[in-house]
């Protein structure tokens, strides 16, 4: 990618882990909704679950979570306890519209579950084996700070039958990591790693990051090799979006010693070869997998998914989000609780659904949504086959495909007929092709006044936005 191309299409656009994204959702989406809408759902499919944990030990400079920190047990304690509550509100409400549902995947994200004691995550664990039926393959996963994995948690990891983890690395080099506020030697994560292979974790992601201050060519390359050297089975290669205005604790960051524009761009150029060369497979835009791994496996078969944890395997068409500012999936729409930890727990005190805000999902959100999905999936989309999949669904693509000409033109992309397909020289523009398709930065003139967003109020970076847009690299 040369220096002009880059420039010319180096801007904020959504991630697509949804769509519509979740800047779009909207207070008109609330508790009741919800409710009906899960009790639609049909009885039969199974569940994937997620659940946030909204807490850490220390602050990360460059976190974009929702989280905070904690110091004592006791907000831990009634996050839990509230969690606990939330789980029988939720399996309530299902057993309401037939029998105990199926949960095929467990996600725990953060934040830091192992913020949380041992016992208590293998007590929410068994309340979930008590309130649904588990696959007995289903997948388990945790994300985990790996300076706080004890042996403990390895035991209580080992007892609920975890079977993949997610270590948060970042970077290896200690002069990004003092600049970032996360200091963890190379030693403690290969031992960490060491324990939860012995706890039986057979699927383990390490994440990076790329464009962090201080940040060179040489210091990646040798965070990428000693991540490669401990041969996770998955490693996801994110890039740093600087959103100091959205969040505060990134304003400890030196903007000065951040790389720039350019310099990103050939970040995530050499460590995604640099992974190629070391045997992972490149999986859409930002996961690297074994040639041997699910995730890798499923891009061969044509079953790769996107959602809210990313590229996965999972492709249930019911998402339920648990704790606060979870982001849940169902065939009517997408719902999200409560942010602040406070309201979700009040919510959940009263008996009733933490859900704030969510949108419903039109026939045209679910063509786009599906477009869209293949781009980021696959790297290319038939609209033919989404014509003959939604039948009772006109949309005209005659706007889309013109914003496509200069992708086209620069050879980026290849378009013959219906087809559309992403060149390897304009792979790292994914989010860039399937932005051309989305309705909300692009409305059509009857959308004026509505709740569809301007491409020149994404790139202003407003309060809407909610972090959910970054730039391409």
């Amino acid at each position: 990618m040369d220096a002009s191309l880059i420039a010319k299409y180096d801007r904020p656009v959504p991630r697509y882990t949804s769509y519509p994204t979740a800047p779009h959702f909207h207070a008109g989406i609330g508790p009741a909704d919800y409710v009906r809408w899960l009790q639609e759902c049909d009885a039969g499919q199974p569940l994937s679950l997620y659940l946030h944990v909204p807490y850490c030990r220390q602050m990360c400079w460059y976190c974009g979570c929702h989280t905070k920190i904690v110091a004592r047990q006791a907000p831990i304690d009634r996050f839990v306890e509230t969690l606990h509550a939330e789980i029988d509100l939720i399996a309530d409400i299902l057993a309401a519209a037939g029998s105990r549902r199926r949960v095929s995947q467990i996600h725990w994200g953060g934040g830091t579950p192992n913020v949380m004691l041992p016992a208590q995550f293998t007590s929410l664990m068994d309340h979930i084996a008590r309130r649904f039926d588990i696959d007995a393959d289903a997948v388990r996963a945790v994300e985990l700070d790996p300076r706080w994995i004890t042996n403990d948690w390895l035991t209580a990891l080992q007892a609920a039958g975890v079977n993949r983890a997610s270590l948060g690395v970042q970077d290896f080099d200690p002069t990004v990591q003092i600049a970032i506020n996360r200091p963890q030697s190379f030693e403690l994560v290969r031992n960490a790693m060491a324990g939860l292979r012995a706890a039986g974790i057979g699927s383990i992601n390490l994440d990076l990051l790329y464009g962090l201050p201080h940040q060179t060519l040489e210091t990646l390359a040798h965070t990428v090799d000693l991540a490669a050297a401990l041969a996770p089975e998955r490693i996801s290669l994110f890039g740093y979006a600087h959103v100091p205005w959205m969040k505060a604790n990134q304003k400890q960051i030196d903007e000065n010693v951040l790389p720039d524009v350019e310099l990103r761009w050939r970040l995530q150029e050499q460590a995604a070869r640099q992974l190629q060369q070391q045997g992972y497979r490149s999986v859409g835009l930002d996961h690297f997998a074994r040639p041997d791994d699910h995730l890798a496996m499923a891009l061969v078969a044509g079953a790769l998914q996107r959602n809210f944890q990313g590229y996965t395997t999972d492709d249930s068409e019911i998402l339920i989000g648990l704790g606060p500012s979870a982001i849940g999936s169902l065939p009517a729409g997408y719902v999200q609780n409560a942010v602040a930890t406070a309201d979700w727990q009040r919510a959940i005190s009263a008996q009733r659904t933490a859900v704030s805000r969510g949108i419903a999902l039109t026939g045209e959100n679910r063509a786009r949504r599906d477009i869209i999905n293949a781009v980021m999936c696959t790297g290319e989309v038939n609209l033919a086959a989404i014509r003959d999949r939604y039948p009772d669904v006109w949309i005209d693509y005659a706007p889309d495909l013109e914003r496509l000409r200069p992708l086209l033109a620069d050879g980026l992309i290849e378009m013959a007929g219906n087809d559309i397909r992403l060149t390897e020289r304009g792979r790292p523009l994914m989010r860039v092709v399937a932005a051309c398709f989305d309705r909300y930065l692009h409305p059509a003139p009857a959308d004026v006044g509505t709740d569809a967003m301007s491409p020149a109020m994404v790139a202003a970076g407003g309060s809407r936005v909610a972090g959910r847009y970054s730039r391409v690299i």
